[in-house]
């Protein structure tokens, strides 16, 4: 492509294309902050904080310990726990000795967990106590050969808070007893490491760093595999857009797991690269303590999801907050909704930036200028070495202003699936495009706008409704928390819209929603179905699965008609 109208809105001090020689790989990204930044607090979590000296020297010693037990640069290592300083030490010290990092939702199943180990060929994990039953159910099945465990309150400075130690002592109480033989605790494997020599791998750029496991909700789990070319780049385009940020100064609430592609990249890389401190939280549900921590800490910076954002500003007290030194919020994973960024403004004094990514680009591909004064409505704009274009069911561009599939190329797109050819082959061309599978549309000025993922369109009638537009309207209603719609199938128009609600007010009831609706929105968009729920299924990082609603509104064999 060589029309790229978006150039012409970029912020003075943001770069059309990204030097990529500042680094070589994750690892140079790390002992770079290490050197500059040694005394620096790193990450922080209970309480206790984790200095870049620190990190550096743990970190350096798990590396000697995977090489000594034969682990070789390439090899799989899969890392299952949540947010705790035990996080980046087992991740940089599985890069710095070259192997692969094959983050691991903690909630898996033992089907999840089976199928990921499996499909990866890791030979060795890092693994919570809390979730090491489920890797014993399925030990045996797997290839994995080392096995490292941790406890939540194994990096925890004692005494602490009597809040702290009573969580503590509760979550001791709560693991589920469990037998790996063989397995290695992670404080142990880390202080062997002292005495041991470390050889530097010869990481090239275009060795995998991550396989970032993904469409789990839409069908098998694949690994995308995320090269130290991509992290590298995704983590400069990051920073450059990000601007107004201080070396030595950023403190970030880290409030999505690190092992999630967006807090893994805008959260730990971008920050660490800046000096700053990464605020873990362990249990973003939990909105006591998060409210507790986020009050005695003086962020300036805060990544999440609509939910996650929708959540804080229905928590009581949050509004009390010191938000004085906040500069950036960025909202990714799912689409922001106006009723949430306008009352995230009104409250914070900060705007809610809309970014767009996928764990195929790293995630970044689109992100909203810095200096927005108010939501959108837009994705934003394709950041620094990144093109983006609609393109049709023929393969051909379309031009401004109609709807298509989104596809995106640059240096933050993934190498491919894991041995997974065909399917890679299904999303990824020759020329480096990668089709998204979300539908979207760019005004004259460049900016993007997501319509609907492709396979969540409804179509009414020959008429196609896109969900978001319909949750948008509704999630302003004063007295919905949150709303997910979906198509269920009609004898009559082939499809109709039906909403899962979760009232804010107990008194909401079916007539005012699709009265509302009436007054908001063209016939054939208005839900004829409307479900109240207590709450709404959602992926590990808050994410509405409409996949899930979808099916258990479809008709059981031999009915008829929209469930």
């Amino acid at each position: 492509m060589t029309d790229k109208p978006w150039l012409q809105h970029y912020a003075e001090d943001v770069p059309a294309q990204i030097d990529l020689g500042q680094y070589r790989s994750v690892v140079d990204i790390l002992e770079q902050a290490c050197e500059t930044f040694r005394d620096r607090p790193a990450f922080e979590n209970f309480g206790t904080t984790l200095d870049y000296a620190e990190l550096d020297r743990l970190s350096r010693n798990f590396a000697a310990t995977l090489q000594a037990k034969g682990l070789a640069p390439g090899d799989r290592i899969a890392i299952m726990m949540p947010n705790l300083l035990q996080y980046p030490v087992a991740l940089f010290g599985a890069l710095r000795a070259g192997l692969v990092v094959v983050n691991t939702n903690p909630l898996y199943t033992k089907r999840e967990l089976r199928h990921q180990l499996v499909d990866s060929g890791a030979r060795a994990i890092v693994v919570v106590d809390n979730f090491a039953h489920v890797l014993e159910a399925v030990k045996d099945e797997v290839p994995v050969e080392f096995v490292f465990t941790t406890a939540i309150g194994d990096m925890v400075n004692f005494p602490k808070g009597a809040l702290i130690n009573f969580m503590l002592k509760y979550v001791r109480k709560a693991v589920p007893a469990y037998r790996l033989p063989g397995s290695e605790r992670l404080l142990d494997a880390v202080a062997a490491g002292e005495k041991l020599p470390l050889r530097k791998p010869d990481t090239g750029f275009e060795d995998i760093a991550f396989l970032q496991y993904t469409g789990g909700t839409t069908g098998v789990a694949k690994g995308a595999m995320l090269t130290h070319r991509n992290m590298v780049a995704n983590m400069l385009q990051a920073k450059a857009w990000l601007g107004n940020l201080s070396d030595g100064e950023e403190v970030i609430i880290t409030a999505l797991p690190l092992y999630h592609i967006f807090a893994l990249t805008a959260n730990c890389l971008v920050f660490m690269s800046l000096g700053g401190l990464n605020v873990l939280i362990s249990n973003p549900r939990d909105s006591k303590n998060f409210l507790k921590v986020l009050s005695g800490v003086p962020f300036t910076a805060i990544t999440g999801v609509n939910t996650l954002f929708n959540a804080l500003l229905n928590c009581e007290h949050f509004d009390k907050l010191d938000f004085s030194h906040l500069k950036l919020t960025l909202g990714g994973g799912m689409a922001v909704q106006r009723a949430v960024a306008d009352r995230w403004k009104e409250v914070t004094g900060v705007t809610l930036v809309e970014a767009y990514g996928l764990t195929e680009t790293s995630p970044a591909a689109c992100i909203n200028p810095m200096d927005l004064e108010a939501y959108n409505g837009f994705i934003g704009l394709p950041i620094s070495s990144t093109e983006a274009a609609i393109m049709g069911e023929d393969g051909q561009w379309l031009p401004t202003g109609e709807v298509g599939e989104l596809c995106i190329r640059g240096p933050q797109v993934m190498k491919g699936y894991w041995q997974r050819p065909e399917e890679t082959a299904k999303v990824l061309n020759e020329d480096g495009w990668l089709r998204t599978g979300d539908m979207a549309k760019m005004n004259e000025d460049g900016f993007f706008k997501i319509v609907d993922r492709k396979k969540d369109m409804i179509l009414v009638s020959g008429f196609n409704v896109y969900p978001n537009e319909v949750e948008d309207v509704l999630a302003s209603h004063p007295k919905i928390l949150e709303v997910a719609a979906v198509g269920v199938p009609d004898e009559h128009s082939g499809e109709l819209v039906k909403v899962f609600i979760v009232k804010k007010d107990a008194s909401l009831t079916e007539d005012e929603v699709k009265a509302y609706a009436k007054e908001n929105l063209t016939g054939y968009k208005r839900p004829k179905f409307v479900e109240f729920r207590d709450e709404l299924p959602k992926t590990n990082v808050g994410k509405i699965l409409r996949k899930a609603l979808r099916a258990e509104s479809e008709p059981a064999e031999g009915e008829e008609g929209a469930a």
